[in-house]
C-alpha cells in the first residue's frame, strides 16, 4: 500500500463520513451547519485527492481503487441522510427517487468498469467530463440538502433538491454514455 498525500485525503475522506454522521444526529441547532462543514470538507478532498496525484505523479493502484469507494461511500450514506430527513410520503418520496436512481447507477457503472478492466477494456469507460459535472451537481446539491435551512431568504432545500433531480437526470445521462461506449464489448459473443 502507497500512503502517500492523495492517498492520505482519500482516508480521511472515509473517516469523515461516521463523523458526518455524527454531526448530522446530534441534538443541537448547529448540527446540520457541523454535518454540511464536513461534507464540503470531504468534497474538496474527493477533487483535490486526484489533482494532487495526477500533479504529483503520486497516482497509486490503491489510490485508484479507494477514491471511487470513498466517494460512493459519502454520496450513498449523505443520500440515506437527507432521505431519513424527509421521512414524510411527500418529502421522502420526491428525495427517495433521485437517490435510487444515483445509488442504482453507481452500482452499475462500478459493476460495468470493473468486468471491463477485467477484460483489459477499462478505457472505454474511464471518466468523462459529463461524469465530472453530474459529480459537481451531486456534491452541490447534497451540500444544500444536508444544510437544509433557509439561508439569505432562500430555501436551500428547496434549491439543493432542484439541483439533486439535475444531478439525477445527468446521472442518467452520463451513464447511457459509458453504456454506449462499453456496448460493442458487451455485445460479443464469447
Amino acid at each position: 500500500m502507497s500512503l502517500n498525500l492523495p492517498n492520505i485525503l482519500t482516508l480521511l475522506r472515509i473517516i469523515l463520513i461516521p463523523i458526518m454522521v455524527l454531526a448530522f444526529y446530534y441534538p443541537a441547532e448547529w448540527s446540520n451547519i457541523a454535518a454540511t462543514a464536513i461534507f464540503v470538507v470531504a468534497a474538496v478532498t474527493d477533487w483535490l485527492d486526484g489533482y494532487l496525484a495526477r500533479k504529483l505523479n503520486m497516482s497509486s493502484r490503491f489510490g485508484a481503487f479507494l477514491d471511487p469507494v470513498a466517494d460512493k461511500l459519502m454520496v450513498a450514506v449523505a443520500l440515506i441522510l437527507i432521505v431519513d430527513l424527509n421521512p414524510t410520503p411527500y418529502g421522502g418520496f420526491w428525495l427517495a427517487i433521485p437517490a435510487a436512481v444515483i445509488v442504482g447507477r453507481e452500482i452499475t457503472i462500478s459493476a460495468l468498469r470493473e468486468w471491463m478492466s477485467e477484460i483489459g477494456a477499462s478505457s472505454k469507460v474511464a471518466v468523462s467530463m459529463l461524469g465530472k459535472i453530474k459529480t459537481s451537481a451531486q456534491m452541490g446539491s447534497l451540500g444544500l440538502l444536508i444544510y437544509h435551512e433557509p439561508l439569505l431568504g432562500h430555501s436551500m432545500a428547496l434549491w439543493g433538491l432542484a439541483l439533486l433531480y439535475v444531478a439525477a437526470i445527468l446521472t442518467i445521462w452520463s451513464m447511457f454514455g459509458y453504456l454506449k461506449s462499453a456496448w460493442p464489448t458487451l455485445s460479443k459473443q464469447s
